[in-house]
């Protein structure tokens, strides 16, 4: 095939994503220069479309970003007020007492939000300072330069043929040419792993690890909702199956987000992280809250969850990576957008410097020394053990060991160093000769949902016509490989049943609805065969998050 021509514009930064991290980078870098050209690549119908989080914000990032938030208006209008830790039980539950739990697990002081109103919010700034902000645009591809660095993306490809071929009915897209690239992608997005890989960027660094994270919006009674309350809980339904936990968190017009994290190192393939939050839902504590309510979104995600030792190099040649790009989150605190601020107002500071000395397509190593050794490092190293204890002795031991830890750690010092993850997510999986299938109750439709009900309340959509973004390397693995040795896990942790084993007079038939899919990776990561690759599809398909 002849090589495609494309249009190509110039700026200073191209971004990749309108996330906390993106966006940041922008606002700074044209505070710190307004003639800077800087655009904004999104891949969402909108900004905001795509962003899920856990939602309670620590605002740290804003404060150093944009000082005078309040009087701008930004959507933080639910102070948290109340601070909850349960071990739960089938039946019951029990109050982790707040004294023990080190400083950094206080919740006073932050805001439970819409991240997507916030990046919502933070857009207007941005193009009031005169960034160019496109949303609906995917960067499908990286361009390289003569010596190998990354000099810019390629933006909106739309109508590629079914094969993924171009045919006449196809928009080539343009090339977005930059000093300097930033990928803000979230996590496990499709050019930062291609950039990680290309440059070895990982290499001497752990694993990265990862969690699915899964939420519904409630509207509930007024009697039942306290705004500004937070409650995280640990224990059933997951107990010893897997890692995890939930989060349920009260902010204003009589809503709640429900959430359910589950750690992707679960052993046994018949584990089915989706129904594990179903259930959830019906222990007493929660189906009392939930009851007379309804939900009225859902999303899912891939959480980063390796810390401070999982983080690779940030930097080649032209390109950094920002926020959940590298794995910013700090898991204990189930928080990570305070972090994805602040890289994005680091990688700024560099790249202006660099541009002001006529630098361009290089390493910004001032942005990598300033993650590592600034306020993102000392966040993530204070909690960078407890993760790896959860692993390897499970949740008791990393409560104790763990939060001993991070008291430690405040101080100043560890006992434990830094502990290694060993195998990464897809290691992780056992062969379900070696586990018992797990009996997961039948939603009953008011308190717990089928996968494809609850989907349509992600209001996910894709072009039909567009090829799969869902490659697989080899079509035969899922039926010769995963099903008789893992029972094909891909049914089961797939938040958004996009994977089917489907029997026909032939044999199983591996199936991928691909227009179900949510954009959460989590098939990226698990997959036992390493044989699911997630690239982006065409531009403003995916989920439309409504204030999630």
């Amino acid at each position: 095939m002849a090589e495609i021509e494309r249009e190509a514009m110039e700026y200073d930064v191209v971004i990749v994503g309108a996330g906390p991290a993106g966006l940041s980078a922008a606002i700074r870098l044209k505070q710190l220069d307004a003639d800077l050209n800087v655009v904004v690549l999104e891949k969402g119908s909108e900004v905001g479309a795509h962003i899920l989080s856990g939602a309670v914000l620590d605002p740290c990032g804003l404060d150093a970003l944009i000082p005078d938030w309040k009087e701008k208006g930004a959507p933080l209008n639910v102070p948290v007020e109340e601070d909850n830790f349960y071990m739960l039980g089938e039946a019951g539950q029990i109050r982790i007492p707040n004294f023990p739990m080190p400083p950094l697990m206080n919740n006073h002081g932050n805001y439970i939000v819409s991240m997507g109103n916030v990046c919502r919010w933070m857009a207007e700034q941005a193009e009031e300072l005169g960034v160019e902000i496109f949303p609906g645009m995917a960067c499908s591809e990286l361009v390289y330069g003569e010596n190998g660095e990354v000099t810019g993306v390629v933006a909106g490809v739309f109508g590629l043929e079914a094969d993924g071929s171009y045919g006449p009915s196809t928009e080539p897209g343009m090339e977005l040419h930059g000093k300097y690239v930033f990928l803000s992608e979230g996590v496990r997005g499709s050019l930062s792993k291609e950039v990680i890989a290309k440059y070895d960027l990982s290499a001497g660094k752990e694993p990265q690890k990862y969690g699915v994270g899964m939420k519904e919006i409630w509207e509930i009674d007024p009697a039942k909702h306290k705004e500004g309350s937070v409650t995280h809980t640990m224990g059933w339904p997951l107990g010893s199956k897997a890692g995890g936990g939930s989060f349920i968190y009260h902010l204003e017009n009589n809503q709640v987000y429900v959430g359910f994290v589950v750690h992707l190192n679960y052993k046994n393939p018949h584990l089915y992280p989706y129904m594990e939050f179903q259930r959830f839902k019906h222990h007493p504590m929660v189906a009392e809250l939930l009851k007379g309510g309804k939900r009225v979104a859902y999303g899912a995600r891939a959480i980063t969850e390796g810390g401070y030792q999982s983080m690779p190099k940030l930097v080649a040649p032209g390109v950094a990576l920002l926020g959940c790009s590298a794995g910013m989150v700090n898991v204990p605190r189930i928080k990570g957008n305070h972090n994805a601020m602040l890289s994005g107002k680091a990688a700024a500071e560099a790249a202006f410097d660099a541009i002001k000395a006529e630098r361009s397509g290089d390493e910004l190593t001032a942005y990598e020394v300033d993650v590592r050794d600034g306020a993102i490092g000392a966040d993530l190293k204070k909690v960078r053990n407890v993760k790896p204890l959860w692993s390897k002795y499970g949740l008791t031991a990393s409560l104790v060991l763990g939060g001993m830890d991070m008291w430690t750690n405040t101080l100043g010092f560890s006992l434990l160093g830094t502990l290694g993850h060993g195998k990464n997510d897809a290691e992780s999986t056992e062969d379900a000769s070696k586990h018992q299938p797990i009996d997961y109750p039948k939603p009953d439709g008011t308190l717990s949902f089928d996968r494809l009900t609850n989907v349509s309340f992600a209001a996910t959509n894709h072009e039909e016509s567009q090829p799969c973004h869902l490659k697989l390397a080899d079509p035969e693995i899922p039926v010769k490989v995963n099903l008789p040795k893992f029972d094909e896990p891909a049914q089961r942790y797939c938040p958004a049943g996009v994977y089917e084993m489907v029997e026909d007079e032939e044999g199983p038939r591996f199936v991928i609805n691909f227009q179900n899919c949510v954009h959460c990776k989590t098939c990226d990561i698990k997959d036992p065969s390493q044989n699911i690759t997630w690239t982006t599809p065409q531009g403003g398909d995916g989920p439309n998050y409504p204030n999630m």
